[in-house]
This record gives structure tokens, C-alpha cells and sequence, in this order.
């Protein structure tokens, strides 16, 4: 049976030259059950998390990261949580911190990021249908729509028995959530997305705030909702 989840695009561009301003550079969530066949009631879960901060935030001493902040897997100090955020009592997950451990470092003057990525494990019951997220503030001025405005990062963590008889793995995305693109040129851009479930057809769709129909129940895009330029097509297959 085809089951068609989707990679919720939240995709930012910014066409301005440079990239001064607040700290949010944007973030990937995603999951998967270290044995997508139950037993039991309960499930071992690999929730994974990648953020990208603004290197010179001021809340991060200095000297700012580097290669060697990168090679030492220095973490990175945002402590803060992802948390439940929708129907929280179908499951007994608990917040989980953000802070990172270092995998890269751009000193370059357009952009000045840091980025790190955890991964935890949760042993979560079946009954298990939750939206998990770290929404906070504020993006990066530059951004082309949302500049200094709040972010949302959501998933939804669904453990529910497929019909195939598999627990459900989320799609991913190494695409870069921040897009840079030149001014006045009509730009291309391929969203790399993969699912561990072979037989799914994968589909992208815009993130919205629309918390009462969507398939998250929550705000989805924070201030940065539509955040290409109204001429922007989107391809949803892969």
C-alpha cells in the first residue's frame, strides 16, 4: 500500500548582501524507530535535530566558532527545549534540550552561521501521535520576507501501525533551510528528500499557520509563513 507522507517546505530566501541581525538561521526535525516493527507497546525512537544559529549572536561568547570549534565538537549553548506541542497526553515523551554538538562553521561575510545536531533516543508508547517543535524567536533580519520575526519548527511523531504493519518513519531533507539567490534571476532549486519506507511517495508542501486544518494542528511557519516571492512555483513530487 502507497502511504504519502510530506516534507513540510519551509524554505527561506534572502536577497539582500548581507546577513547581519538576529540569531535564527533555521532548523530541521526528523525521526525514526530504531526497529519499524512493533513489539510490545512501546517503540525505541531516534529523534534527530539540526539548527543553525547566527555565529556573532550576542549570547555566544567569543571568539566566535571556527574549524577548530567544529573538529573539538564544541557544543553549541542554546538551552533551550523541543517540547510537545499537540495532543500530548497519547504519549509520554518528555521535553528534549537543543543544545548541539558542532558540525560546521561559515566565517564567511554573507554567512556568518554556526550549526549543530543532536540525536536522542525515546522509548515512546504506540498510542504515540504527537506534534513535537521548538518555535521561538527571532530569524535573521535579511531574510527576503520575516526578517526579525518569529520561527516554527514542527513534526509530527505518529507511531501508529501502518497498514503495511510498520511504525512510520518521518521523511528527510538535507536541502539548507535558508536559500541564497541572486536578485531579478529565475532560480532553480532541487529539494533533496528521502524516506526510509521505500514504497512511500514522497510530496512537499508549504508550511502554514492554518492550526485548526493542517496536519501538524499548529503553527507551522511562525512569522516567516510564505516566504518566497509570490511568483514562486512549487513541483511537490519527487
Amino acid at each position: 500500500m502507497k502511504i504519502f507522507p510530506s516534507v513540510l517546505l519551509l524554505i527561506l530566501s534572502t536577497l539582500y548582501e548581507t546577513v547581519d541581525g538576529l540569531h535564527f538561521r533555521g532548523g530541521i526535525i526528523s525521526w525514526r524507530p530504531l526497529n519499524n516493527t512493533p513489539s510490545g507497546s512501546h517503540a525505541s525512537i531516534l529523534i534527530h535535530q539540526r539548527y543553525f544559529w547566527n555565529r556573532q549572536w550576542s549570547s555566544f561568547s567569543t571568539p566566535y566558532c571556527d574549524e577548530s570549534t567544529v573538529t573539538s565538537q564544541a557544543a553549541i549553548p542554546v538551552s533551550s527545549t523541543m517540547t510537545c506541542l499537540r495532543n500530548c497526553s497519547s504519549s509520554t515523551y518528555t521535553p528534549l534540550s537543543t543544545v548541539m554538538t558542532s558540525t560546521d562553521c561559515d566565517a564567511n561575510a554573507l554567512i556568518q552561521s554556526w550549526a549543530g545536531e543532536r540525536y536522542d533516543t525515546l522509548s515512546l508508547p504506540l498510542t504515540t501521535s504527537i506534534t513535537i517543535g521548538f518555535p521561538s524567536n527571532a530569524w535573521f533580519n535579511s531574510l527576503y520576507i520575516g526578517g526579525g520575526l518569529s520561527w516554527s519548527i514542527v513534526n509530527r511523531l505518529n507511531l501508529a501501525v501502518r497498514p503495511d504493519g510498520y511504525i512510520n518513519t518521518s521523511p528527510v531533507t538535507n536541502t539548507l533551510p535558508v536559500v541564497f539567490v541572486p536578485v531579478n534571476t529565475q532560480t532553480v532549486h532541487v529539494v533533496q528528500m528521502a524516506d526510509n519506507d521505500g514504497t512511500d511517495i514522497l510530496k512537499c508542501r508549504w508550511s502554514n499557520a492554518a492550526t485548526s486544518t493542517n496536519y501538524n494542528r499548529y503553527d507551522e511557519c511562525g512569522g516567516v509563513c510564505s516566504g518566497l516571492p509570490v511568483s514562486t512555483v512549487l513541483y511537490s513530487s519527487n
